[in-house]
Formats: structure tokens, sequence, C-alpha cells
């Protein structure tokens, strides 16, 4: 949930002490309007985040799409009127958000239609590896290009990384699990596997996720027919340089369910803005 003080923040990061050029040209007051739109084919994205920032800088602006429109070059995005001073202190800011925005949601949507193409109920979580701070905006950005969450953070799922294991290394697995059980009643368990035994030692120990970290699609396919030979049930997860290009051989491997972070070291999808006298 972007908050009211989050969307002042992101103006006043750009604002800190007043517009210098608009006010020393005293155009500050006169009335204008602005106008976004796509220069190339994207999936729309912060869009309700960028009218709200416009609003709240003195600006009336409305959406002209919603996040997660695929948008064509020259499709118009969203559009404000007001004073030069609130436009212009604003305009930036908005920008920039549906810009970055936007590419991570058409990146993640790359990815879910290569995956899909494959497996049409396939999933692609994305990762809490965001920019520090830019998580909110982030996470927004990835649901609207049609992915799920991974984590929003360490305080919403359990996942059992190696790093966990060496503080317990007189635990077996199924010790492992059953702990958590007990204290986690609630919750699934997720596991980061390294290698094909882990993953079969893993799913029989009863995790329900199983996380193949940095597999081949090779090596996914064959955790994937041991599973089914044992009557293992557990989720297949793929993670680590998923990307369009080999997301539909992951999911023909037997991964339905894709974890990345690529999404989010997409280029900015650029957006055209006309700003002007009304």
């Amino acid at each position: 949930m972007i908050s009211a003080s989050d969307i002042e923040r992101l103006i006043a990061e750009d604002v800190p002490s007043g517009d210098l050029t608009t006010e020393a040209l005293g155009i500050a007051r006169c009335p204008a309007r602005m106008i976004f739109m796509a220069r190339r084919t994207m999936v729309a994205a912060g869009i309700d985040v960028a009218v709200r920032i416009l609003n709240a800088a003195g600006g009336e602006a409305n959406a002209i799409v919603v996040d997660g429109f695929r948008a064509t070059p020259g499709t118009p995005l969203l559009d404000a009127q007001g004073s030069a001073g609130a436009l212009h202190r604003s305009w930036k800011v908005a920008q920039t958000l549906i810009e970055i925005a936007s590419g991570i949601a058409t990146a993640t949507g790359e990815v879910l239609d290569a995956a899909r193409a494959a497996y049409p109920a396939a999933r692609v979580a994305c990762t809490r590896k965001t920019m520090p701070g830019a998580r909110l905006l982030s996470q927004l950005a990835v649901r609207a290009g049609g992915g799920i969450l991974h984590r929003h953070g360490l305080s919403e799922t359990i996942l059992v990384f190696a790093e966990h294991r060496a503080f317990l290394p007189d635990l077996t697995l199924a010790e492992i699990a059953t702990r958590l059980r007990i204290e986690q009643p609630e919750k699934t368990l997720a596991i980061e596997v390294g290698d094909v035994t882990e993953a079969i030692a893993a799913a029989e120990a009863g995790f329900d996720t199983i996380q193949l970290e940095k597999f081949t699609p090779g090596e996914v396919e064959t955790v994937a027919t041991a599973f089914a030979t044992a009557g293992l049930t557990a989720t297949i997860a793929a993670a680590g340089g998923i990307s369009p290009e080999n997301a539909g051989s992951y999911v023909r491997a037997g991964a339905k369910l894709l974890v990345t972070s690529w999404p989010y070291t997409a280029r900015p999808r650029d957006v055209a803005v006309t700003l002007g006298p009304r």
C-alpha cells in the first residue's frame, strides 16, 4: 500500500525547496495541461500512483489506462491539468515512476508469456531482491505484469536456505520440517536446494515447495520425473537465471513455478510527455 506520506516523500525528493526554474520565470500560476503517452509497446504500471503524485502536487490528473494495460505506441496513459507550477513540480516524478514501473511490468509479462506458451497455468513469482526502499513500487509493477510475489519479506513465508541449515548441522531435513511445522503450523514450507539428490530428500521430508537454485532444465526434468515416480507432490520451483529465453524450457521440464528477479533489471519504457499552456 502506497501511503499519502509515501507520495509526499516522492515529491519532496525532487522538489525539496521549490521549483527554482518555474518560479524564477514567473510562470507558476499559468494554466497548463499535460498528457503522458507510450512511446513503445509496454505493459503500463504505476499509473494510479502517478495520478496520486500529480494530484498531491496540486494538479487534477485522470488515468486513461489502468495498470496492466498493454499499450501500443502513441497510447495516451493519463492527462492532467492545473497550474504550470503544480504540473512542473510533479512531472518528472510521475513520468520516471511510470517508465521504470512499466519496464518491470513489461519484463514480467515477457517471462510470463514465454512460460504460459509452454503451460497455460504456469506462474512467475518475482523475488524481494529489489532496490532497498523501492520494494512496494517494484512489487506493484510485478503484479501489473501478471506476476505474483515470491515473498513480500522475511515476515511472510518460510523459506529455508543452506545458510539457515549451516546452524543446524545435526538435524535432518525431516527434523527441520517438523520443527517448522510445530513453530508455524499455518505456513507452507519451502526450501532451496542445490542438487537433484537434495531436492528428492527435501520432498520426502515433507517440504511443500522445493526451490531448485540454478538447475538446468535437464536437471529440473530429472527432479520432476523422480517426484512423479515416487508419488511426491511438492511444488517444483525453478530459480536463478530465469528469463523469457529459457522460461518455456523450465516449464516444459516440470517447473510450473518460476522464481526470478530478472524483471527488476529491465530498461524503463519510454513515456512521451506533452506539457504546455491550457
